[in-house]
């Protein structure tokens, strides 16, 4: 077990995250896990006194390592328990408990500083005055059972496959603000941001600017220029050549300045929990949280806020 988890620890390709941000993540998390462990001993009815029967065989560290490992490259309940020793029953179990612990944290913009809803991230635009950038992404999930209600709402538009559609918020640097407010694959972006109270934020809260593609065009109209789409198109037949270039310039540089959402979506995609997710579809939106939270916190390790702008 202790061989296990050094190999874990000591390279970063099994989690993803450096020794690190694995010794903060120990040193926050483990104290709220033990506390919530206690809660639910107490709150049920016992025949025995807390602390009697079996010790754990999974410790703390090793319920976090085998999340992350689970988070990280997909691997199986059966694979972990067989890297730990434990039964499967165990490793389905530590995984329950800890990923809601990592889905609270929020993103990590500085140390100490973390974004958890869509108000916490247009308060912090406006008082930093810095861009965002708005885009969303989809992840393939299960096909529901046949006759389920609502069948087709996860059949996405755009892959035409079984899908759960995310949003994700970044700044102009591609780092992380925001991931959450999950969908079924058929509702479209514009629709999706309206439904997460994006625009009502932007109305009441500080002026920002938020970029986005074309898939948001109407929000610039409803939010006051605060969401800059690209531009649009007003020779639909026979444009002249000087249009033509000077609509394809300014496409061009709108792209340029949001490219960046995507380097953060790739980074989210490179959790094969998020690339394509085999659990419950109810437990995505949880899943979506924590590993933003995970990517989060090693891009300010790596680079932190003051070096991103």
């Amino acid at each position: 077990m202790v061989g296990i988890r050094a190999a874990i620890v000591r390279n970063q390709r099994v989690t993803g995250l450096s020794s690190t941000v694995l010794a903060e993540l120990v040193a926050e998390l483990g104290p709220l896990w033990h506390e919530r462990h206690q809660a639910r001993l107490v709150s049920r009815d016992r025949k025995r006194a807390v602390g009697a029967g079996a010790r754990h065989k999974l410790v703390f560290v090793d319920r976090l390592l085998a999340t992350l490992v689970h988070l990280r490259h997909g691997a199986t309940h059966d694979v972990l328990a067989c890297w730990f020793g434990v039964d499967r029953s165990t490793i389905t179990r530590a995984i329950g408990e800890v990923r809601p612990l990592l889905a609270e944290r929020g993103c990590t913009i500085a140390p100490g500083m973390r974004l958890r809803t869509l108000a916490d991230v247009v308060s912090h635009l406006g008082e930093s005055g810095r861009t965002a950038i708005l885009d969303a992404t989809e992840i393939r999930v299960r096909r529901p059972a046949q006759g389920t209600d609502g069948r087709d709402r996860f059949i996405s538009g755009k892959s035409k496959q079984n899908a759960v559609k995310t949003m994700v918020l970044t700044d102009a640097a591609g780092r992380l603000l925001f991931c959450g407010e999950t969908r079924p694959g058929s509702c479209p972006d514009i629709t999706q941001a309206r439904e997460s109270g994006l625009i009502d934020l932007l109305d009441t809260g500080p002026w920002v600017e938020i970029l986005a593609d074309a898939g948001y065009q109407g929000l610039g109209a409803q939010t006051g220029g605060q969401v800059v789409t690209p531009p649009h198109r007003k020779f639909r037949k026979n444009p002249p050549p000087w249009y033509e270039e000077m609509h394809a310039q300014a496409k061009h540089a709108h792209s340029s300045r949001r490219i960046r959402v995507e380097h953060g979506i790739a980074h989210l995609k490179n959790w094969k929990a998020l690339a394509r997710h085999h659990g419950r579809r109810e437990q995505l939106p949880e899943t979506v949280q924590a590993v933003a939270a995970l990517v989060s916190h090693q891009q300010n390790a790596t680079r932190p806020l003051t070096h991103a702008a």
